[in-house]
């Protein structure tokens, strides 16, 4: 038998070469960093870490040590997100809103440790990382009950960024009144015009009158600043939190999975080809003026292997009955089936644009 002092003595030599191996390994971790930063993409990315575990797995032999091995990879990809956050505290992340609202929520889990500067508009969101004044901005392009964000589609059509992530927000409204507050005393809600919408069931259950307001954390504001416990906003539970109000009752909203999916808006393209498995891309195009063009157009992307999840037309402001067009696709539109795809679409589009490519993440994963 090996004399303990020995044995102790490897593995000392051993964690000395790890250490200079971690070193270099956290080096790397600083040009991923500011490689997500230039990019605007988040810290946490799911599917990487999937392959890295899946890969690891492979380069062990012993089936008793793989799961312990598997455990050492997530804390050390654990320990790198750590450090990410810490490099990435000065990026500046645009939103449209206030403190408490949806897209302020979106934007804190997609950048926990980044700074969250709100705009009056989605339009003054998207210009500032235009004009360099932020890194990225966090918008909703779309809502499962309520459809389209038509403002942000035309901004994707007429601005200059790129989407570099998607990110799925389930909505749920919470009721918010003052402290002592009970579901009894409240005569009066007061929300966004869409929140009073996806709750109306509860509003008629419970007989109350309803007041519209321009945002759901600005509502909950309202609702402090009154101290009358009549009055109750519709509001996220992050608000009641932010503006010291009760959670009187929990996802009062009819569609339990209403959901907002927001994008991540950012001046560079992701470009990187050889994505696989959960990645998509988004395209805005406009039809020539010819018969069959919009149907030719549809034609190419699916004849060159893309799955189209979205397709939806817009009119185009400065052209009466003119329209672009907007698509959702899966698959990696860099590589080269992607670019043969786009330069057929030539022959009967008069302009494209790729909006950027994605992977779509969920709420619980980000």
């Amino acid at each position: 038998m090996e004399d303990l002092k020995d044995i102790r003595k490897e593995i000392t030599k051993i964690d000395n070469e790890m250490a200079i191996l971690f070193e270099r390994r956290m080096e790397l971790v600083v040009k991923v960093a500011e490689y997500k930063k230039h990019k605007g993409l988040p810290i946490f990315d799911p599917k990487r870490e999937e392959q890295v575990v899946a890969g690891g797995i492979e380069r062990i032999s012993s089936s008793d040590i793989k799961p312990y091995y598997m455990n050492f990879l997530k804390n050390t990809m654990k320990l790198s997100r750590s450090y990410q956050s810490k490099l990435l505290e000065g990026v500046r992340v645009a939103y449209s809103g206030t403190e408490g609202a949806f897209a302020h929520i979106a934007a804190s889990k997609i950048f926990p440790a980044a700074k969250k500067i709100a705009y009056t508009s989605f339009k003054k969101a998207y210009e500032a990382v235009e004009s360099g004044e932020c890194d990225c901005a966090v918008l909703p392009v779309e809502n499962s009950y309520a459809g389209d964000v038509d403002q942000v589609n035309d901004l994707m059509f007429s601005g200059s960024l790129f989407i570099n992530g998607m990110y799925d927000l389930a909505v749920t409204h919470d009721l918010l009144g003052i402290e002592g507050t009970t579901l009894k005393d409240i005569k009066t809600v007061v929300s966004h015009s869409q929140a009073l919408s996806q709750c109306s069931t509860f509003i008629k259950e419970n007989q109350l009158k309803e007041i519209e307001y321009s945002n759901t954390a600005l509502a909950a504001e309202y609702v402090k600043e009154q101290k009358d416990k009549s009055i109750a906003a519709i509001a996220s539970a992050e608000s009641a939190k932010l503006i010291g109000l009760e959670v009187i009752a929990r996802s009062i909203n009819d569609d339990r999975t209403n959901t907002t999916r927001f994008a991540v808006f950012s001046a560079t393209d992701n470009s990187k080809s050889g994505n696989s498995g959960n990645t998509y891309f988004s395209l805005v195009f406009t039809a020539r003026n010819e018969a069959g063009s919009l149907a030719e157009a549809i034609n190419i992307i699916g004849r060159h292997g893309f799955n189209m999840r979205t397709l939806r037309s817009r009119p185009m402001h400065e052209l009466m009955w003119q329209y672009y067009f907007y698509v959702e696709a899966e698959g990696d539109i860099y590589g080269p089936e992607g670019m043969k795809c786009v330069e057929e679409m030539k022959s009967c589009c008069d302009k494209i644009k790729i909006v950027g490519s994605y992977n779509s993440l969920h709420e619980q994963e980000a």
